[in-house]
This record gives structure tokens, sequence and C-alpha cells, in this order.
């Protein structure tokens, strides 16, 4: 479940892996590559994968130890990439959200993972393992998780309300004009489910139409701005006062502006997990294997959670991010909650996200 990152990071990453994207990769010495096609069946890696969500030096540093060319893609949402999968596309890995991985899982357009390939599994984090959507981790590795939560500013909203008052914060009046709502369904209709005791993946049709009811009246009553990516930069400068974000971007805003602080309301939030998968028509398999080894592995695994901000979900880089000497000492947005009995996963519902979608488009039109 990518999420944007600030435009200067975005920049950053479009310098660093722009000749990655467009020759597919420096080129790996002859010898080099004839040892690859031997050991692997090809020295090629075709990589799908959301946009500005890998360190600097992560593909460059595969295709040299590893003498291969990894040819990069990138795709904006879950649905983008599941429509070239469905025009027969084929990559060799990728990185899709939980409820997609759940929907490709039961399409069977995955192959089961050889784990004896992937030693470094072992570097996993509790928190990432045995997700309910793929409880053994039998097809997917997770790559970055996190939660969704509000970002405040901390010299105008008390700290101990937004405690306890949780996602009805946003229906505080004297925060009239100051909120930041995320433009999605599913995260929208994710707090009011939640502020409203349900579960986020909720069927009835009574509890649908209450949580459409109550992100009504915010819209009624609020004068909200829905917002996707424009929300980083606006709450790292201050704008406005809370904002519903995802957590690797809060932890970005926190690193920006010390008067921000994070949320996570006790009503329960989306635990969310992205991670790589190997496509059931992938043309090389064993490639794909090492290097998805690759990335568990220490170097990588840091590199991409300092360049993009989100929790590893490799243990000791997420341990080694957050103690006190690490990059992310002290921001509360970057270590995602654990065993929390309210927090939950998306589930792949496409009637129910269909229902979602109809509706958050009558919530934002509604006068």
């Amino acid at each position: 479940m990518k999420k944007l990152l600030s435009l200067v990071l975005a920049a950053a990453m479009a310098l660093s892996m722009g000749a990655c994207s467009s020759s597919g990769g420096s080129a790996a010495s002859p010898a080099a590559s004839g040892d690859a096609v031997e050991k692997y069946g090809s020295d090629t890696l075709k990589f799908y994968n959301w946009g500005e969500y890998i360190g600097e030096e992560v593909i460059s540093n595969f295709e040299q130890e590893f003498g291969v060319k990894v040819v990069s893609e990138y795709f904006d949402s879950n649905e983008m990439m599941y429509t070239k999968l469905l025009a027969g596309d084929s990559y060799d890995v990728l990185v899709p959200s939980d409820y997609m991985i759940e929907r490709l899982m039961k399409e069977d357009r995955l192959q089961k993972l050889d784990k004896s390939l992937i030693p470094n599994l072992e570097n996993l984090c509790d928190g990432v393992k045995n997700l309910d959507y793929d409880p053994d981790n039998s097809y997917s590795v997770p790559y970055f998780w996190g939660n969704v939560g509000l970002v405040y500013n901390k010299t105008v909203v008390d700290p101990a309300e937004i405690e306890e008052k949780g996602y009805e914060i946003l229906r505080d009046t004297k925060y009239k004009g100051r909120i930041y709502i995320y433009d999605s369904e599913r995260d929208a209709f994710m707090t009011a489910f939640k502020a409203l005791g349900y579960s986020m993946n909720a069927e009835n049709e009574d509890e649908i139409n209450e949580a459409y009811e109550w992100l009504k009246s915010i819209n009624d009553t609020m004068e909200p701005a829905y917002v996707t990516d424009e929300v980083i930069d606006s709450m790292a400068n201050g704008n406005k006062d809370i904002a519903v974000v995802y957590s690797g971007d809060a932890a970005y805003i926190l690193e920006e502006n010390e008067d921000m602080g994070f949320c996570m309301p006790k009503e329960g939030t989306n635990l969310w997990s992205d991670a790589m998968v190997i496509p059931a028509n992938a043309q090389n398999p064993k490639l794909a294997h090492e290097f998805i080894n690759y990335i568990l592995s220490y170097d990588p695994s840091y590199d991409n959670s300092v360049t993009v901000g989100y929790a590893s979900s490799n243990k000791d880089v997420l341990a080694d991010l957050s103690a006190e000497d690490g990059e992310f000492y002290g921001n509360e947005a970057y270590l995602p909650r654990e065993n929390y009995e309210k927090d939950e996963i998306f589930h792949d519902n496409e009637t129910l996200k269909k229902k979602l979608s109809e509706l958050w488009i009558k919530v934002k039109a509604a006068k």
C-alpha cells in the first residue's frame, strides 16, 4: 500500500533511478552475465514496484553483486498493477498490498515461494510474520509495513485531547477548516468504522450507512480538505492542524516539523503491509528468489527504510533506526503498532470496495 512521499524525496529518487528505468539497469560484464545465466537461467529481472519506493543504491548494488540487469517499472495503485497482470504482462517480482495479495492468491496468479532459497526470511520482524492474508508467508515476503493515524500540530491540539477523542476529533468544530482527510474510500471509511466501533471490513448495510452518515457529517460541518500526496508537505509546513496520514509519511512530517505529533487512535486502525511476490507467469523465478532474499538483507533494507521513510520488515534495521542513535529515534510515527487487538488488515472484497467508492463520491458531493 504505497503512500506518496515528499516532492523532495521523489525528485531525489527520480535522479538516482532514472538510468535504471530508462535503460533497464547498469550493464553487467559479459563474464558476470554469463555466470548469471548459468546460475539463474537469465541475467535480467523484471521488477514492478511503487514509484519512489526503493533505496538509492539498492538496484545498482544488486546488479553489481549478482552480475545481472534489473528492468524496473512503476505503478501508482494496486488496481493499475492488477490490470497489467490481467493483460498478460510478465514480471518477476511485484510489491502489491495485503488485500491485493489476497486476491492474487485466490486467483492462482502467484507462485508459492521456495523458502529454501530465501534464508533471510529469518530477518523478518515478528510484526510482519504470519499476517492473516498469507498466514505462513507462503506467497509473500513483507517489504514495508505500517499504520494509518492522525498527525496533529501540538501547539494547537492538546495531545491528551486527541488521544482521548481519537477519530472523533475530526468532527470537533473548533478545528473547522483545519483538517485534511485522505482522499481514499478505504481509508476514509476505515476511520468512520473504527470511530463507530465496527470492523473496517464491515459488510452490514446498517453499519455501512452509519459510517456514510459519519463521514457526511464531517463534510457538512468541518470544511475538510480532501488530499493525497500534498498532505505531506502541507502538514510539514503546518498548513492545517490535523490530518489522516500513513505512518511512513507521518514519520517524514515529524522529522521536518518538531511541532507535529502522531496518534494511532485507541479505537484501532489499519495495519497494512506491502510485500514482494512472484507472479505465476514470472519468467525468472530463480533470480526473483535471489532478489527477494537480497532485499531482506541488512544493507538494502536499511537503504530502503532511510530513503523512503517507511518501517523496515528487517528486525535489525527496524531496531537500529529507532534506537537512540538511529535515524528515526524519538519519531513516534516510525514504529508500527503491533499486536493491538483493534487493529486490522484490509481484506479483498470487490463488492464492498465498489459500494464504498460510490458512497465516498456522495460524501464529497454532499452540501
